[in-house]
Protein backbone atom coordinates (compact mmCIF):
# COMPACT_ATOMS: atom_id res chain seq x y z
CA UNK A 1 0.00 0.00 0.00
CA UNK A 2 0.89 3.51 -0.56
CA UNK A 3 0.14 4.78 2.78
CA UNK A 4 -0.05 3.77 6.24
CA UNK A 5 -2.99 5.27 6.92
CA UNK A 6 -6.30 7.02 4.80
CA UNK A 7 -8.68 9.52 5.06
CA UNK A 8 -11.25 6.97 3.58
CA UNK A 9 -11.59 3.18 3.28
CA UNK A 10 -13.66 1.38 1.02
CA UNK A 11 -14.93 -2.22 1.23
CA UNK A 12 -16.57 -2.98 -2.76
CA UNK A 13 -16.17 -2.02 -5.81
CA UNK A 14 -20.28 -2.68 -6.83
CA UNK A 15 -22.75 0.10 -7.33
CA UNK A 16 -22.74 1.47 -3.71
CA UNK A 17 -18.87 2.03 -2.86
CA UNK A 18 -18.70 3.03 -6.86
CA UNK A 19 -21.65 5.75 -6.29
CA UNK A 20 -20.86 7.00 -3.12
CA UNK A 21 -17.09 7.29 -4.32
CA UNK A 22 -18.35 9.06 -7.50
CA UNK A 23 -19.85 12.07 -5.24
CA UNK A 24 -17.14 11.81 -2.69
CA UNK A 25 -14.27 12.71 -4.74
CA UNK A 26 -16.01 15.89 -6.42
CA UNK A 27 -16.72 16.89 -2.62
CA UNK A 28 -13.31 16.34 -1.41
CA UNK A 29 -9.35 17.97 -1.59
CA UNK A 30 -7.16 16.68 -4.40
CA UNK A 31 -4.69 15.76 -1.28
CA UNK A 32 -7.36 12.74 -0.45
CA UNK A 33 -6.03 9.56 0.25
CA UNK A 34 -8.25 6.58 -0.53
CA UNK A 35 -7.53 3.21 -0.18
CA UNK A 36 -9.95 0.35 -1.80
CA UNK A 37 -10.29 -3.06 -1.05
CA UNK A 38 -11.59 -5.44 -3.11
CA UNK A 39 -12.45 -9.30 -2.32
CA UNK A 40 -12.08 -10.58 -5.54
CA UNK A 41 -10.28 -9.30 -8.76
CA UNK A 42 -10.96 -6.98 -12.25
CA UNK A 43 -12.63 -9.56 -14.20
CA UNK A 44 -12.72 -7.71 -17.89
CA UNK A 45 -16.26 -8.69 -19.34
CA UNK A 46 -14.40 -10.05 -22.51
CA UNK A 47 -13.26 -12.81 -20.32
CA UNK A 48 -16.53 -13.20 -19.12
CA UNK A 49 -18.17 -13.55 -22.58
CA UNK A 50 -15.39 -15.86 -23.40
CA UNK A 51 -16.24 -18.49 -20.85
CA UNK A 52 -20.58 -17.95 -21.56
CA UNK A 53 -19.58 -19.13 -24.67
CA UNK A 54 -17.66 -22.22 -23.10
CA UNK A 55 -14.01 -20.67 -24.07
CA UNK A 56 -11.24 -21.00 -21.81
CA UNK A 57 -9.87 -17.98 -20.10
CA UNK A 58 -7.24 -17.51 -17.79
CA UNK A 59 -9.45 -15.13 -15.75
CA UNK A 60 -11.64 -17.84 -15.11
CA UNK A 61 -9.57 -18.67 -11.79
CA UNK A 62 -10.98 -15.34 -10.58
CA UNK A 63 -14.11 -16.69 -10.23
CA UNK A 64 -16.06 -17.11 -6.95
CA UNK A 65 -19.02 -19.18 -6.89
CA UNK A 66 -21.89 -17.25 -4.80
CA UNK A 67 -22.24 -21.04 -3.15
CA UNK A 68 -18.99 -20.56 -1.50
CA UNK A 69 -19.03 -17.93 -0.64
CA UNK A 70 -21.40 -18.37 2.11
CA UNK A 71 -22.87 -20.84 3.61
CA UNK A 72 -26.47 -21.20 2.85
CA UNK A 73 -28.59 -23.05 5.29
CA UNK A 74 -31.67 -23.47 3.47
CA UNK A 75 -30.72 -24.76 0.02
CA UNK A 76 -34.04 -24.29 -1.90
CA UNK A 77 -33.39 -20.41 -1.46
CA UNK A 78 -30.86 -19.09 -4.02
CA UNK A 79 -28.70 -15.82 -3.47
CA UNK A 80 -26.43 -15.65 -6.51
CA UNK A 81 -24.15 -12.19 -6.21
CA UNK A 82 -20.92 -11.98 -7.75
CA UNK A 83 -17.61 -10.60 -6.60
CA UNK A 84 -14.34 -8.79 -8.39
CA UNK A 85 -14.37 -5.37 -9.58
CA UNK A 86 -17.94 -4.17 -10.04
CA UNK A 87 -19.23 -6.56 -7.50
CA UNK A 88 -22.82 -7.34 -9.25
CA UNK A 89 -23.08 -4.81 -11.85
CA UNK A 90 -21.36 -7.68 -13.55
CA UNK A 91 -24.21 -9.85 -13.63
CA UNK A 92 -27.09 -7.70 -12.97
CA UNK A 93 -29.83 -7.16 -15.39
CA UNK A 94 -30.34 -4.11 -15.66
CA UNK A 95 -33.95 -3.30 -14.13
CA UNK A 96 -34.07 0.33 -13.46
CA UNK A 97 -37.32 1.68 -12.07
CA UNK A 98 -37.68 3.94 -9.39
CA UNK A 99 -39.47 3.43 -6.14
CA UNK A 100 -42.97 4.77 -5.27
CA UNK A 101 -43.10 7.82 -2.89
CA UNK A 102 -45.70 5.52 -0.83
CA UNK A 103 -42.75 2.81 -0.63
CA UNK A 104 -40.96 4.93 1.75
CA UNK A 105 -44.23 5.59 3.87
CA UNK A 106 -45.96 2.14 4.92
CA UNK A 107 -46.58 2.58 8.49
CA UNK A 108 -47.98 6.12 7.84
CA UNK A 109 -49.96 5.01 5.22
CA UNK A 110 -50.76 1.39 5.18
CA UNK A 111 -49.88 0.80 8.92
CA UNK A 112 -47.42 -1.68 7.85
CA UNK A 113 -43.67 -1.94 8.65
CA UNK A 114 -41.84 1.01 9.15
CA UNK A 115 -41.31 4.11 7.35
CA UNK A 116 -38.00 5.12 6.11
CA UNK A 117 -35.99 8.23 7.07
CA UNK A 118 -36.25 9.29 3.84
CA UNK A 119 -38.95 10.00 1.61
CA UNK A 120 -39.01 10.05 -2.03
CA UNK A 121 -38.15 13.99 -2.16
CA UNK A 122 -35.13 13.50 -0.60
CA UNK A 123 -34.10 10.79 -3.65
CA UNK A 124 -35.28 12.55 -6.66
CA UNK A 125 -32.39 14.69 -7.34
CA UNK A 126 -30.29 11.73 -6.85
CA UNK A 127 -32.20 9.50 -8.76
CA UNK A 128 -32.11 12.23 -11.50
CA UNK A 129 -28.13 11.51 -11.10
CA UNK A 130 -27.73 7.97 -10.92
CA UNK A 131 -29.91 7.77 -13.94
CA UNK A 132 -27.71 10.05 -16.20
CA UNK A 133 -25.01 8.01 -15.07
CA UNK A 134 -26.48 4.70 -15.94
CA UNK A 135 -27.77 6.26 -19.26
CA UNK A 136 -30.73 4.67 -18.84
CA UNK A 137 -33.57 4.17 -21.22
CA UNK A 138 -37.00 5.00 -20.22
CA UNK A 139 -40.26 6.83 -21.04
CA UNK A 140 -41.78 10.03 -20.33
CA UNK A 141 -44.65 9.40 -18.31
CA UNK A 142 -43.96 7.57 -15.16
CA UNK A 143 -46.43 6.10 -12.73
CA UNK A 144 -43.98 7.49 -9.93
CA UNK A 145 -43.06 11.49 -10.04
CA UNK A 146 -40.42 12.62 -12.62
CA UNK A 147 -40.44 15.52 -15.24
CA UNK A 148 -38.20 15.34 -18.43
CA UNK A 149 -36.76 12.53 -20.53
CA UNK A 150 -34.16 9.70 -19.41
CA UNK A 151 -31.32 10.09 -21.03
CA UNK A 152 -31.80 7.35 -23.63
CA UNK A 153 -34.90 6.77 -25.31
CA UNK A 154 -37.61 4.01 -24.05
CA UNK A 155 -37.31 0.69 -25.53
CA UNK A 156 -40.13 -0.37 -28.18
CA UNK A 157 -43.38 -2.05 -27.06
CA UNK A 158 -44.33 -5.15 -28.28
CA UNK A 159 -48.14 -5.77 -29.58
CA UNK A 160 -49.20 -6.86 -26.04
CA UNK A 161 -47.43 -3.64 -24.65
CA UNK A 162 -48.94 -1.52 -26.93
CA UNK A 163 -52.94 -3.09 -26.06
CA UNK A 164 -51.87 -2.50 -22.54
CA UNK A 165 -50.18 1.16 -22.87
CA UNK A 166 -53.58 1.81 -24.90
CA UNK A 167 -55.55 0.54 -21.89
CA UNK A 168 -53.51 1.92 -18.61
CA UNK A 169 -51.56 4.34 -20.12
CA UNK A 170 -48.58 5.50 -17.55
CA UNK A 171 -49.64 2.59 -15.22
CA UNK A 172 -48.13 0.26 -17.77
CA UNK A 173 -44.75 2.18 -19.14
CA UNK A 174 -42.15 1.08 -21.01
CA UNK A 175 -39.45 -0.15 -18.22
CA UNK A 176 -36.75 2.45 -17.60
CA UNK A 177 -33.54 0.10 -17.65
CA UNK A 178 -30.02 0.24 -18.29
CA UNK A 179 -29.98 -1.87 -21.19
CA UNK A 180 -29.34 0.69 -23.69
CA UNK A 181 -32.23 1.77 -26.44
CA UNK A 182 -29.39 3.31 -29.07
CA UNK A 183 -25.80 2.93 -28.61
CA UNK A 184 -23.99 5.39 -26.21
CA UNK A 185 -20.45 5.87 -25.25
CA UNK A 186 -18.89 2.26 -24.26
CA UNK A 187 -22.07 0.42 -24.94
CA UNK A 188 -23.61 -1.07 -27.76
CA UNK A 189 -28.02 -1.13 -28.13
CA UNK A 190 -29.70 -3.84 -26.31
CA UNK A 191 -30.19 -6.83 -29.08
CA UNK A 192 -33.29 -8.77 -26.52
CA UNK A 193 -30.66 -11.79 -26.40
CA UNK A 194 -31.77 -12.32 -22.38
CA UNK A 195 -28.65 -13.66 -21.48
CA UNK A 196 -28.35 -10.34 -19.25
CA UNK A 197 -26.22 -11.32 -16.78
CA UNK A 198 -23.27 -11.35 -19.40
CA UNK A 199 -24.59 -9.35 -22.28
CA UNK A 200 -23.20 -10.05 -25.42
CA UNK A 201 -22.86 -6.55 -27.10
CA UNK A 202 -22.04 -5.01 -23.21
CA UNK A 203 -24.94 -3.14 -23.56
CA UNK A 204 -25.99 -2.81 -20.46
CA UNK A 205 -24.12 -0.34 -17.66
CA UNK A 206 -21.79 -1.88 -15.30
CA UNK A 207 -18.88 -0.33 -13.70
CA UNK A 208 -16.46 -1.63 -15.66
CA UNK A 209 -18.13 0.32 -18.85
CA UNK A 210 -19.27 3.29 -16.73
CA UNK A 211 -17.06 5.86 -17.42
CA UNK A 212 -17.21 6.90 -13.94
CA UNK A 213 -13.48 8.38 -13.72
CA UNK A 214 -13.63 6.81 -9.63
CA UNK A 215 -10.92 4.24 -10.10
CA UNK A 216 -8.51 6.01 -12.42
CA UNK A 217 -8.51 8.89 -10.01
CA UNK A 218 -5.04 9.68 -8.35
CA UNK A 219 -6.11 9.62 -4.98
CA UNK A 220 -7.63 6.13 -5.13
CA UNK A 221 -5.44 2.59 -4.16
CA UNK A 222 -7.37 -0.25 -4.64
CA UNK A 223 -5.87 -3.52 -3.82
CA UNK A 224 -7.50 -7.01 -5.07
CA UNK A 225 -8.24 -9.77 -3.20
CA UNK A 226 -8.38 -8.40 -0.32
CA UNK A 227 -10.57 -10.21 1.66
CA UNK A 228 -12.08 -8.11 4.61
CA UNK A 229 -13.64 -9.64 7.80
CA UNK A 230 -13.39 -7.26 11.23
CA UNK A 231 -13.22 -3.91 12.28
CA UNK A 232 -11.29 -2.49 15.39
CA UNK A 233 -13.50 -0.51 17.13
CA UNK A 234 -12.77 1.30 20.05
CA UNK A 235 -15.25 3.03 21.92
CA UNK A 236 -17.97 4.77 19.36
CA UNK A 237 -15.12 4.61 16.53
CA UNK A 238 -13.67 2.46 13.64
CA UNK A 239 -9.99 2.43 13.64
CA UNK A 240 -9.14 0.14 11.59
CA UNK A 241 -9.89 -2.51 8.94
CA UNK A 242 -8.69 -6.39 8.97
CA UNK A 243 -8.36 -8.58 5.92
CA UNK A 244 -6.45 -11.38 4.71
CA UNK A 245 -4.63 -11.37 1.18
CA UNK A 246 -3.11 -13.94 -0.20
CA UNK A 247 -3.17 -15.76 2.61
CA UNK A 248 -1.82 -13.02 4.90
CA UNK A 249 -3.48 -10.58 7.67
CA UNK A 250 -3.22 -7.36 6.90
CA UNK A 251 -4.47 -4.36 8.50
CA UNK A 252 -5.22 -0.74 7.36
CA UNK A 253 -6.62 2.66 9.13
CA UNK A 254 -8.58 5.53 8.19
CA UNK A 255 -10.36 8.48 9.55
CA UNK A 256 -13.99 7.33 7.67
CA UNK A 257 -14.61 3.84 7.16
CA UNK A 258 -17.61 2.78 4.17
CA UNK A 259 -19.00 -0.39 4.22
CA UNK A 260 -19.90 -1.60 0.73
CA UNK A 261 -19.76 -5.03 0.12
CA UNK A 262 -22.82 -6.72 -0.38
CA UNK A 263 -25.69 -7.28 2.82
CA UNK A 264 -23.90 -10.73 3.66
CA UNK A 265 -20.28 -9.53 3.62
CA UNK A 266 -21.50 -5.73 5.47
CA UNK A 267 -23.29 -7.99 8.42
CA UNK A 268 -20.14 -10.47 8.41
CA UNK A 269 -17.73 -7.64 9.02
CA UNK A 270 -20.17 -6.02 12.06
CA UNK A 271 -20.69 -9.01 14.05
CA UNK A 272 -16.75 -9.98 13.81
CA UNK A 273 -16.48 -6.94 14.76
CA UNK A 274 -18.35 -7.11 17.80
CA UNK A 275 -20.97 -4.89 16.63
CA UNK A 276 -24.02 -5.29 19.10
CA UNK A 277 -26.84 -4.20 17.94
CA UNK A 278 -29.64 -6.74 18.18
CA UNK A 279 -30.62 -5.96 14.53
CA UNK A 280 -27.60 -6.44 12.31
CA UNK A 281 -28.08 -9.06 10.11
CA UNK A 282 -31.65 -9.30 11.03
CA UNK A 283 -35.03 -9.02 8.78
CA UNK A 284 -32.78 -9.37 5.61
CA UNK A 285 -34.97 -10.60 2.12
CA UNK A 286 -35.87 -9.93 -1.21
CA UNK A 287 -38.83 -9.91 -3.32
CA UNK A 288 -40.77 -12.74 -4.27
CA UNK A 289 -40.97 -13.24 -7.94
CA UNK A 290 -43.44 -15.90 -10.01
CA UNK A 291 -44.38 -16.09 -13.88
CA UNK A 292 -47.23 -16.81 -15.53
CA UNK A 293 -48.39 -17.29 -19.14
CA UNK A 294 -50.66 -16.07 -21.04
CA UNK A 295 -51.69 -17.96 -24.07
CA UNK A 296 -53.03 -15.78 -26.78
CA UNK A 297 -56.00 -16.49 -28.82
CA UNK A 298 -55.16 -15.89 -32.96
CA UNK A 299 -52.62 -13.03 -31.91
CA UNK A 300 -48.76 -13.40 -32.49
CA UNK A 301 -46.90 -11.05 -29.71
CA UNK A 302 -44.07 -9.35 -31.86
CA UNK A 303 -42.22 -6.16 -31.35
CA UNK A 304 -40.37 -4.97 -28.05
CA UNK A 305 -36.41 -4.25 -28.19
CA UNK A 306 -35.33 -5.67 -24.66
CA UNK A 307 -35.87 -8.44 -22.08
CA UNK A 308 -37.74 -7.01 -20.19
CA UNK A 309 -39.85 -4.50 -22.18
CA UNK A 310 -42.58 -3.01 -19.56
CA UNK A 311 -43.43 -2.66 -16.23
CA UNK A 312 -47.61 -2.88 -14.84
CA UNK A 313 -48.42 -0.89 -11.79
CA UNK A 314 -52.10 -1.90 -11.93
CA UNK A 315 -51.36 -4.14 -9.00
CA UNK A 316 -49.06 -1.68 -7.12
CA UNK A 317 -50.20 1.08 -5.05
CA UNK A 318 -53.15 1.52 -3.33
CA UNK A 319 -55.42 0.69 0.09
CA UNK A 320 -54.46 -2.84 -0.10
CA UNK A 321 -51.20 -2.47 0.72
CA UNK A 322 -52.71 -2.06 4.15
CA UNK A 323 -53.77 -5.99 3.87
CA UNK A 324 -51.44 -7.28 1.48
CA UNK A 325 -48.55 -6.25 -1.03
CA UNK A 326 -47.39 -4.38 -3.83
CA UNK A 327 -47.23 -6.46 -6.99
CA UNK A 328 -45.03 -5.00 -9.57
CA UNK A 329 -45.43 -6.62 -12.96
CA UNK A 330 -42.28 -7.27 -15.46
CA UNK A 331 -43.32 -8.28 -18.90
CA UNK A 332 -40.39 -10.49 -20.53
CA UNK A 333 -39.86 -10.72 -24.43
CA UNK A 334 -37.61 -13.18 -23.89
CA UNK A 335 -36.97 -15.78 -26.99
CA UNK A 336 -37.39 -18.55 -24.67
CA UNK A 337 -41.11 -18.49 -24.03
CA UNK A 338 -42.90 -19.61 -26.94
CA UNK A 339 -45.69 -22.28 -27.46
CA UNK A 340 -44.79 -25.42 -28.66
CA UNK A 341 -47.93 -25.36 -30.42
CA UNK A 342 -47.98 -25.26 -34.87
CA UNK A 343 -49.14 -22.08 -35.83
CA UNK A 344 -48.90 -20.96 -32.47
CA UNK A 345 -45.41 -20.51 -31.70
CA UNK A 346 -45.85 -16.45 -30.94
CA UNK A 347 -49.44 -16.40 -29.34
CA UNK A 348 -47.70 -15.91 -25.75
CA UNK A 349 -46.48 -13.53 -23.51
CA UNK A 350 -45.14 -13.90 -20.11
CA UNK A 351 -45.11 -11.19 -17.08
CA UNK A 352 -42.94 -11.88 -13.78
CA UNK A 353 -44.53 -10.92 -10.30
CA UNK A 354 -42.72 -9.23 -8.18
CA UNK A 355 -44.53 -9.08 -5.04
CA UNK A 356 -42.95 -7.10 -1.92
CA UNK A 357 -41.80 -8.53 1.21
CA UNK A 358 -41.25 -7.59 4.83
CA UNK A 359 -38.51 -7.93 7.13
CA UNK A 360 -38.80 -11.05 9.24
CA UNK A 361 -36.25 -11.39 12.10
CA UNK A 362 -36.66 -15.21 11.56
CA UNK A 363 -34.88 -14.36 8.61
CA UNK A 364 -31.05 -13.38 9.18
CA UNK A 365 -27.53 -13.71 8.67
CA UNK A 366 -24.46 -14.37 10.85
CA UNK A 367 -20.79 -15.41 11.18
CA UNK A 368 -19.94 -18.86 11.09
CA UNK A 369 -16.63 -20.61 12.16
CA UNK A 370 -15.11 -19.50 9.41
CA UNK A 371 -14.95 -15.91 9.83
CA UNK A 372 -14.43 -15.19 5.88
CA UNK A 373 -18.17 -16.82 5.41
CA UNK A 374 -20.88 -15.49 6.78
CA UNK A 375 -23.77 -17.73 7.48
CA UNK A 376 -27.36 -17.29 6.22
CA UNK A 377 -30.75 -18.22 7.51
CA UNK A 378 -33.66 -17.69 5.14
CA UNK A 379 -37.12 -19.70 6.32
CA UNK A 380 -40.40 -17.82 5.61
CA UNK A 381 -42.08 -15.21 4.01
CA UNK A 382 -44.67 -12.77 5.17
CA UNK A 383 -48.17 -13.65 5.47
CA UNK A 384 -48.69 -10.08 3.55
CA UNK A 385 -46.72 -11.25 0.67
CA UNK A 386 -48.90 -14.66 0.49
CA UNK A 387 -52.46 -12.68 0.82
CA UNK A 388 -50.73 -10.66 -2.31
CA UNK A 389 -50.23 -13.98 -4.24
CA UNK A 390 -53.94 -14.87 -4.11
CA UNK A 391 -55.22 -11.36 -4.90
CA UNK A 392 -53.08 -11.31 -8.05
CA UNK A 393 -54.66 -14.75 -9.39
CA UNK A 394 -58.54 -13.02 -8.53
CA UNK A 395 -57.78 -9.51 -10.26
CA UNK A 396 -55.36 -10.91 -13.08
CA UNK A 397 -57.90 -12.47 -15.65
CA UNK A 398 -59.72 -9.00 -15.76
CA UNK A 399 -56.36 -6.81 -16.15
CA UNK A 400 -55.99 -8.86 -18.71
CA UNK A 401 -59.04 -8.53 -20.38
CA UNK A 402 -58.16 -6.81 -23.12
CA UNK A 403 -56.15 -8.81 -24.51
CA UNK A 404 -57.64 -12.37 -26.33
CA UNK A 405 -56.23 -14.44 -23.94
CA UNK A 406 -56.78 -18.70 -23.70
CA UNK A 407 -55.56 -19.06 -20.48
CA UNK A 408 -53.37 -18.41 -17.60
CA UNK A 409 -50.28 -20.87 -16.33
CA UNK A 410 -48.89 -19.82 -13.29
CA UNK A 411 -45.72 -21.65 -12.85
CA UNK A 412 -43.83 -21.84 -9.56
CA UNK A 413 -42.25 -18.84 -7.07
CA UNK A 414 -38.62 -18.54 -8.73
CA UNK A 415 -35.81 -19.55 -5.97
CA UNK A 416 -34.58 -15.94 -6.33
CA UNK A 417 -34.97 -12.23 -7.28
CA UNK A 418 -31.22 -11.57 -7.38
CA UNK A 419 -31.78 -8.78 -4.73
CA UNK A 420 -30.35 -9.34 -1.32
CA UNK A 421 -32.33 -6.71 0.61
CA UNK A 422 -31.90 -5.35 4.66
CA UNK A 423 -29.65 -6.59 7.45
CA UNK A 424 -28.48 -3.57 8.25
CA UNK A 425 -31.79 -1.43 8.32
CA UNK A 426 -31.76 2.50 8.27
CA UNK A 427 -33.95 4.51 11.04
CA UNK A 428 -34.22 7.39 13.08
CA UNK A 429 -34.70 5.78 16.24
CA UNK A 430 -31.79 3.64 16.99
CA UNK A 431 -33.58 1.31 18.49
CA UNK A 432 -35.62 0.61 15.39
CA UNK A 433 -32.10 -0.20 12.92
CA UNK A 434 -28.46 0.26 12.77
CA UNK A 435 -28.00 2.81 10.32
CA UNK A 436 -29.01 6.42 10.36
CA UNK A 437 -30.44 8.33 7.18
CA UNK A 438 -27.39 9.00 5.88
CA UNK A 439 -26.34 5.33 6.05
CA UNK A 440 -23.80 6.49 8.71
CA UNK A 441 -23.98 3.58 12.07
CA UNK A 442 -25.98 4.82 15.31
CA UNK A 443 -22.75 3.80 17.13
CA UNK A 444 -19.79 4.16 14.64
CA UNK A 445 -20.19 7.85 13.95
CA UNK A 446 -17.08 7.49 11.42
CA UNK A 447 -18.66 4.37 9.84
CA UNK A 448 -20.97 4.17 6.33
CA UNK A 449 -22.74 1.10 5.66
CA UNK A 450 -24.35 0.99 2.29
CA UNK A 451 -26.30 -0.60 -0.32
CA UNK A 452 -29.90 -2.62 -0.12
CA UNK A 453 -28.75 -3.59 3.35
CA UNK A 454 -29.77 -0.46 4.59
CA UNK A 455 -33.63 -0.74 3.43
CA UNK A 456 -36.13 -0.03 5.89
CA UNK A 457 -38.85 -2.42 3.91
CA UNK A 458 -38.68 -4.15 0.65
CA UNK A 459 -40.02 -2.50 -2.18
CA UNK A 460 -41.90 -4.54 -4.87
CA UNK A 461 -39.20 -2.30 -7.67
CA UNK A 462 -36.05 -3.63 -8.16
CA UNK A 463 -33.77 -2.45 -5.96
CA UNK A 464 -30.23 -1.16 -7.70
CA UNK A 465 -31.04 2.12 -8.54
CA UNK A 466 -32.60 3.35 -5.32
CA UNK A 467 -29.48 1.98 -3.54
CA UNK A 468 -27.08 4.18 -6.02
CA UNK A 469 -28.97 6.85 -5.45
CA UNK A 470 -28.93 6.50 -1.76
CA UNK A 471 -24.86 6.19 -1.85
CA UNK A 472 -24.66 9.62 -3.96
CA UNK A 473 -27.06 11.18 -1.19
CA UNK A 474 -25.25 9.97 1.33
CA UNK A 475 -21.95 10.93 0.72
CA UNK A 476 -23.54 14.64 -0.61
CA UNK A 477 -25.13 14.85 2.62
CA UNK A 478 -22.32 14.18 4.87
CA UNK A 479 -19.22 15.87 3.94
Amino acid sequence: MKHSSYDLIVVGTGFASSFFLKKYLSKVKEDHKVLVLERGHFYPHAERLKVKKGEFSPYQKFEEPWEQAIKNINPEKRWPFTTGYGGCSNCWWGCTPRFMPSDFKMKSLFGVGEDWPVDYDDLDPYYYEAEDLMAVSGPEGTPFPRTGKYPLPAHSFSLVDKILHKTYGNKYISQPTARASRSTTGRNACMASSTCDTCPVNAKFTIENANLNVYNDPRITIVYGAQVYSLELQGDIVRKVFYIREGKEEEASAEIIVLGANPFFNTNILLNAGDKNPLTGRGFGEQLGMQVLIYLDNMKNVGGSTWVNANGYMLYDGDHRKDFAACLMEVSNAPYYIRLERGKWLNIASFRLLFEDLPLDKNYITNSADKLVPEVHFTERSSYTLKAIENMKKELPGILSCLPVEKLKYLAPFPNEGHIIGGTRMSNDPKLGVVDKHLIHHQYRNLFVLGAGAFTTFSASNPTLTLSALSLFAADKAF
